[in-house]
């Protein structure tokens, strides 16, 4: 008697539930081990008055389980919800994103069929944070976090996926030449952790001429790693040139639970057609099957699906009169791949799977941290926005300890001896800053104390440290 393996399944909303049904009478045709239990998220969720998506008792479920396989969730814009996907990655450590992104030439239309590359990306940080705020009447701000610990374990998880799977290099894509402190740990973390495969290439990319090699020579590429918010933006860019955003798919790994679905989103506007393409759902199911051990049955699933490709067995979004025979809706398009059961491609290279678990750890770094300066924040409307006359009160109330030697207006400097052409707004970032090696913290409520005192409207603050004698904090100009 075969162990079953249970999991849970949550159809979403739009055309979650169709292509989540196509994939399930594959998954059961195939004879798969695998029973579920069905959650609901998103959108009715939302309704009841739970603004995370997810149900209490879904977590549990989840959590027993350690495997989702999800259907695209509509989260309504604004009003104080969050995604459902983004909580659910953060709620359970889903650290790593994994899309692979492959052409299906010459049986599926595609600009560069030999295309066949996996983006890797940090799943739990960067702008994904969500923390905003509204500082003054004019400007608003968004934290962009990025952790050691975050770096290093998506980073590690990508050489060892390249390892794992065969391929042979690891790109790597930041802005660090314009974010040094964020993306340039990210890039450093890469540098370190690179010498420790020797058998693989490393390479790094500056986002905005890696993105546009990606679109125009995906075939130089086969891993690349990436931050959060990149990532999402290249793995879509590259599903579409690969072929089709139907066919994208994305594993969502943790150490203890993983989630499984489609890139594509809920798409109402095609709901209740049966016209969506269940590719990327299925994809994603059969990533779902190796992860938990059974890449038999994957294997079995995606070279009949292979073959229904070969056999021009198209939806609408893949259709070409010159490719296809016949043009199909989801319901038949998952008939087509059961009538194939057991069967391989002739023309596009067969799958052949292994289960494979990569596990990453985290060893903390100690450093030593100094406390020597403050950027303090103000509202300020005043003066005809004259950074002058600015600068001048702050520095009678600054103290010998924390002198003034910044102001900053969007990050440029305008005192002192600013131009008269920069443009500011009315949020400054003025930085005071100590020739003392630690200063105690006192020292900086001292000085806030003096500010506010003085009529000035403080609305946030920065402790600028070293961490072994170096900056953590960004040089400004004249420094």
């Amino acid at each position: 008697m075969k162990t079953m393996h249970r999991i849970v399944v949550a159809p979403g909303d739009g055309v979650g539930p169709e292509i989540t049904d196509a994939t399930l009478r594959i998954l059961r045709a195939a004879e798969t081990p695998v029973e579920w239990d069905t959650i609901q998220l998103g959108q009715t969720v939302f309704e009841s008055g739970n603004s995370s998506g997810v149900p209490h008792e879904a977590w549990d479920l989840i959590r027993k389980s350690g495997v989702l396989l999800k259907g695209p969730v509509t989260t309504p814009q604004g009003k104080g919800f969050k995604s459902v996907n983004v909580t659910i990655r953060k709620a359970l450590n889903l650290f790593a994103n994994v899309r692979p992104c492959k052409a299906y030439a010459p049986c599926v239309a595609s600009p560069h069929p030999g295309m066949n590359l996996v983006i890797i990306r940090e799943n739990e940080e960067d702008l994904y944070a969500g923390i905003e705020h509204r500082q003054t009447p004019e400007v608003y701000q968004v934290l962009k976090l990025v952790t050691r610990p975050g770096c290093e374990k998506i980073i590690r998880y990508a050489f060892e996926y390249a390892r794992a799977y065969g391929r042979r290099k690891v790109s790597c894509m930041t802005k660090d030449n314009i974010m040094k402190l964020t993306d340039g740990l990210f890039h450093q973390v890469f540098d370190e952790v690179a010498t420790e495969y020797p058998d693989i290439i490393a390479n790094h990319f500056i986002i905005d001429i890696g993105a546009a090699r990606l679109a125009a020579s995906p075939e130089i590429f086969e891993v690349i790693v990436t931050l959060n918010l990149y990532g999402d933006i290249l793995s879509d860019i590259a599903a579409q040139i690969a072929g089709s955003i139907g066919f994208a798919s994305s594993a969502n790994v943790g150490q203890h639970v993983s989630m499984f679905e489609a890139v594509h989103g809920s798409a109402p506007d095609i709901a209740g057609k049966g016209i969506v393409n269940p590719s990327g759902f299925l994809i994603a199911a059969t990533q779902m099957l190796v992860h938990m051990g059974l890449a038999e049955h994957a294997e079995t699933i995606q070279n009949a699906w292979l073959c229904a490709l070969e056999d021009g067995i198209h939806t609408l979004d893949i259709y070409r009169e010159s490719l296809s025979t016949r043009v199909v809706g989801t319901d038949d398009f998952a008939s087509a791949v059961i009538e194939r059961l057991g069967k391989r491609p002739a023309i596009l290279a067969p799958v052949a799977y292994q289960a494979k678990k990569i596990q990453v750890s985290y060893t903390p770094h100690p450093v030593d941290k100094r406390l020597v300066g403050v950027d303090i924040f103000l509202d300020w409307d005043d003066a005809g926005r004259d950074a002058t006359v600015l600068g001048r009160r702050l520095a009678a109330v600054a103290t010998a300890e924390l002198p003034l030697t910044l102001i900053t207006n969007r990050g440029v400097k305008v005192y002192p001896e600013g131009l008269p052409e920069t443009f500011c707004t009315d949020h400054w970032r003025c930085r005071f800053k100590s020739e003392a090696e630690n200063v105690p913290y006192q020292t900086v409520l001292d000085l806030m104390q003096r500010i506010s005192s003085a009529g000035l409207d403080i609305i946030k603050t920065e402790n600028l440290c070293t961490f072994d004698g170096m900056p953590g904090y960004s040089v400004g100009q004249g420094e």
